[in-house]
């Protein structure tokens, strides 16, 4: 079985910690990567392991990873994420409806949709859009203007990956009017996410043609994938909700980002505590 390392992460991480879970791990040595992170050579890495590994980790407030030793970010090719919830702070649905005085509402269809207690995603975002009908455009730009902001370590997890050589995609079940300011912003390669239809200055309520959904965002990771030449193996994928997991399967890093649930037990790496760059810390140099 090819050799893995343990790499731990927490903007609280002590040698207390670093030394239990090297234990527990039964890791042969330890490269402290700065103040917040540590690389445990040569884990130990059968199931019961990782088990035990993940759990303390989870109970503990520590990232945990086991990654292969000697991987290489510049080996990877795409980079993918989810935007509500993953790349930035917010649920944009739900601010939007917060200035239209419906937050609660729709709120809570967008936690059960996360949490995939809804299983169509389309009929889920259709119930929400409607909910907005007759809230002026102008909502939207207040919304990114006053609400939106970038989560943490996101611009040094893009910037890096790029001068490394991987293209960025963005691919939202949100809306194109944040998904291409990001883009824009940020440089990013390509950017995919649902068309709101605007009439006389407000929001109809309604989608302007097919909803982006788990399906559409695994099929966009695919073509994103194939003209860059990139297989799974060489696909790093962030998200948080269930409508994320299509995607997040067609990845070799396939990243929780402070997710749901449903979403942390179908993944292999999590990211409960560390910012989105904590990614970068499971790559040698």
């Amino acid at each position: 079985m090819p050799t893995h390392h343990l790499v731990i992460q927490s903007p609280s991480l002590n040698a207390a910690q670093v030394e239990q879970l090297a234990a527990l791990a039964n890791a042969q040595g330890v490269v402290q990567l700065g103040a917040t992170a540590a690389r445990l050579l040569d884990a130990d890495q059968d199931a019961e392991v990782r088990r035990q590994v993940t759990a303390w980790g989870e109970q503990h407030s520590v990232d945990t990873a086991f990654v292969p030793a000697g991987a290489r970010l510049a080996q990877c090719k795409v980079l993918a994420m989810d935007m509500d919830s993953t790349l930035i702070n917010i649920e944009c649905i739900d601010e939007i409806a917060g200035v239209a005085g419906v937050k609660p509402q729709v709120a809570e269809i967008t936690e059960a949709a996360m949490r995939g207690e809804i299983k169509d995603f389309a009929e889920s975002l259709r119930r929400r859009v409607a909910l907005l009908a007759g809230t002026p455009a102008s909502a939207l730009e207040q919304v990114y203007s006053e609400k939106l902001r970038l989560n943490p370590g996101a611009e040094r997890l893009i910037a890096t990956a790029q001068a490394a050589g991987l293209k960025v995609l963005l691919v939202s079940g949100g809306f194109t009017f944040f998904t291409e300011r990001l883009r824009e912003r940020l440089g990013l390669d390509s950017a995919h996410a649902n068309t709101l239809e605007v009439r006389d200055g407000v929001l109809t309520g309604k989608v302007l043609g097919d909803i982006l959904d788990a399906d559409a965002k695994l099929a966009h990771l695919r073509a994103f994938a194939q003209a860059n030449g990139a297989t799974p193996e060489h696909t790093i994928a962030l998200g948080d909700g269930a409508n994320d997991l299509k995607m997040l399967g067609a990845a070799r890093y396939a990243v929780a980002y402070r997710a749901k649930p449903i979403v942390r037990q179908q993944t292999p790496y999590a990211l409960n505590v560390a910012g989105l760059d904590g990614v970068l810390n499971w790559f040698e140099s």
